[in-house]
């Protein structure tokens, strides 16, 4: 028991270095110190709980066929957010191909009811109408704290491109007559 309790102190690079030795426990260190994070990125691509632990189940098992050998040269995020992007796309392509027509209307009227609710609500249409490249480095930024050379390096765009994006995307928040509250405008 003292051993796990010292993997909940231990960095992310120690938890790998002792991943590649064989330490199934360290793995699962990092799986539930990382879980919570993933599922709540996989739900912002697929906007459907079940989903998005179907994309952390796929998260993970992708990660450790990465063992033994795997190099951790940033941060984890880093290193995960484009694998649980891309499972979440393919996740929720794939869930669309078997939805019937009624639940594709049902998803086509969602954005107009969202934009008649009310507070935390509107901020969430707001953000989720800005297009995906604001909108990912908005979330990366103030949802997930990560800085902006963090993001550069997880989203592999320059850091130019990335304060660019940020400020587009609070520039249109600002304008939104729906979200200029937050702003206090």
């Amino acid at each position: 028991m003292e051993e796990k309790n010292n993997l909940g102190t231990t960095d992310d690079l120690e938890l790998i270095a002792a991943i590649n030795e064989g330490d199934e426990a360290a793995f699962e260190a990092l799986y539930y110190r990382h879980r919570d994070w993933v599922v709540n990125l996989a739900h912002r691509w697929t906007e459907d709980r079940e989903l998005a632990f179907d994309v952390l189940q796929e998260t993970f098992f992708y990660f450790a066929r990465k063992f033994p050998g795997f190099r951790l040269t940033g941060k984890l995020q880093t290193f995960l957010f484009p694998v649980v992007r891309n499972l979440s796309l393919t996740a929720l392509r794939k869930s669309k191909r078997y939805r019937t027509g009624d639940e594709g209307n049902q998803l086509e009227e969602m954005p107009a009811a969202a934009q008649e609710a009310g507070g935390a609500e509107q901020l969430g249409a707001v953000v989720a109408s800005l297009p995906v490249e604001q909108r990912d480095v908005l979330l990366l930024r103030f949802v997930d704290d990560l800085s902006l050379e963090e993001i550069s390096e997880t989203l592999g765009i320059p850091p130019g491109t990335v304060k660019s994006r940020l400020h587009n995307a609070l520039e249109a928040l600002r304008k939104s007559p729906r979200t200029k509250k937050y702003f206090g405008l």
